[in-house]
């Protein structure tokens, strides 16, 4: 028993040693901007998740463009459902699922800190006649998940800035 508390204790030791930590609720780097005007529906999903981790991270989200640091427009939003796979007897078995998020960023004065950028995400879904919502709430999941996934992203691409 106490072979096992030292090893734990051991370990934990080393862990701190060499400087790792947990990355935390903040995610993965802090923004370099202290002021933030959104370009998007703030009530929109996409608007209050980006709203929603960019508090998280410090930055003050503000009314008016010129009094922000940064802009970040979203330029378009799409969801698209791709052609879909079939199997041997010619019934569907996969919709390919894909979400689509351009984005920029640019200082008050016009320049830009990040050129029009397009995020592109793709996940399957399998399908299945006899359980149709149950499906759709799967593909809205889906969906919901990619949106994050771009929000995390746009917020990495963000603090980049603030290193290079």
């Amino acid at each position: 028993m106490k072979r096992r508390v030292f090893v734990a204790a051991f370990a934990a030791a080393m862990l701190s040693a060499c400087g790792f930590q947990l990355r935390g609720a903040n995610g993965s780097g802090a923004i370099p901007f202290k002021t933030i005007y959104l370009g998007v529906n703030e009530n929109s999903p996409l608007g209050v998740e980006l709203r929603r981790n960019l508090l998280a991270r410090d930055a003050k989200i503000v009314t008016n463009p010129k009094a922000a640091e940064a802009i970040v427009d979203v330029l378009s939003e799409s969801r698209d459902k791709s052609t879909p796979i079939l199997n041997a007897q010619g019934r569907i078995r996969v919709y390919p699922l894909i979400y689509r998020l351009r984005f920029r960023v640019a200082t008050p004065g016009g320049k830009e800190l990040i050129a029009p950028t397009e995020i592109s995400l793709k996940r399957d879904i399998s399908y299945n006649e006899s359980q149709a919502i149950a499906k759709e709430k799967e593909e809205d999941m889906l969906y919901r998940d990619m949106q994050s996934d771009s929000v995390q992203q746009i917020l990495r691409r963000l603090a980049a800035l603030g290193s290079a």
